[in-house]
């Protein structure tokens, strides 16, 4: 008669711990590299609000007086720090006048990464 073993070899012990090592490596690497991504995304979506309210205030000067884009403060600028963002903008002459705003900020592996916004107001 046979008798009934219970239980797990000692190989098949080894090799779960094994997988389940590679497993935990894996996910703490790509815990890093989702943190940083985050950080990027805070920092990308920070230029963007500040880009948008940039365009805006040079929109409210272009309409502000009459003839349209005529007011002093309807011009080029910059550069301008804020919230660990740099902005400069181009106001470009012409019916619509073009308008670049240029964002600028660093990333956390200690580079530096731009986005550039385009609009276009009719005067």
């Amino acid at each position: 008669m046979k008798q009934a073993r219970a239980g797990f070899t000692l190989v098949e012990v080894l090799v779960a711990v094994v997988v389940l090592g590679i497993g935990i490596v894996a996910l703490a690497g790509s815990a890093g590299m989702v943190t940083r991504m985050i950080g990027r995304g805070q920092m990308g979506t920070r230029a963007a609000q500040l880009a948008s309210q940039r365009l805006e205030l040079l929109r409210n000067a272009a309409y502000r007086v009459t003839p349209h884009c005529s007011h002093a403060s309807f011009a080029s600028g910059g550069p301008v720090t804020a919230q660990g963002v740099t902005e400069t903008w181009v106001v470009g002459a012409g019916n619509p006048a073009t308008i670049t705003e240029t964002v600028t900020y660093r990333t956390a592996n200690g580079g530096t990464h731009s986005d550039v916004f385009t609009t276009r107001i009719g005067c």
